[in-house]
């Protein structure tokens, strides 16, 4: 487990960034063979990637999205599972952020 400080996760990238990305590849990883892979590869490529995580106090993560995020994705925003799909991601995220950080409930 990776000690936490809510202070210096203000610069996440500069000291968090591999637990960032175990959390976004956990969370990926907990998905794939569930979804259709194209929706997922395009949420996890051309949404998620311009995400940002923070820190809201309590153990509590949230994943902030980009502006619009369907219009990063217009092929596949269409598709019955881009809602479902997006927002089951950003949970497991945020999941993922809570067990790494020693936050689990």
């Amino acid at each position: 487990m990776t000690e936490f400080d809510p202070e210096t996760f203000e610069e996440k990238y500069v000291h968090y960034f591999e637990e960032l990305e175990e959390a976004y590849s956990n969370a990926y990883d907990q998905l794939h063979g569930r979804y259709d892979s194209e929706v997922l590869r395009a949420i996890d490529r051309r949404v998620l990637s311009e995400s940002e995580p923070y820190y809201e106090g309590d153990g509590e993560f949230r994943v902030e999205l980009p502006d619009d995020p369907a219009d990063r994705v217009p092929a596949i925003a269409d598709h019955d599972q881009f809602d479902v799909v997006l927002d089951e991601f950003v949970d497991r995220i945020e999941r993922e952020l809570q067990r790494i950080f020693g936050f689990e409930r």
